[in-house]
């Protein structure tokens, strides 16, 4: 139909809060990421990014 709205593309997985800050270990305060998986973040596909956000990163956390 003309008048059906256009679909509205997903937002991308992203572990990213906001608090952007590589703490002394290297990984980003807010995410965990590294500065280099931040900058390739981009082309990982969604299984990998999704890879990341329920083992790498949690495996990362640590009590603060």
């Amino acid at each position: 139909m003309p008048n059906d709205p256009a679909p509205v593309p997903a937002a991308p997985l992203s572990p990213c809060i906001g608090i952007c800050r590589l703490d002394e270990r290297g990984y980003c305060e807010g995410c965990l990421r590294t500065g280099e998986e931040i900058a390739r973040w981009r082309n990982l596909s969604d299984a990998e990014r999704l890879r990341y956000m329920r083992e790498v990163l949690p495996a990362r956390e640590q009590p603060r």
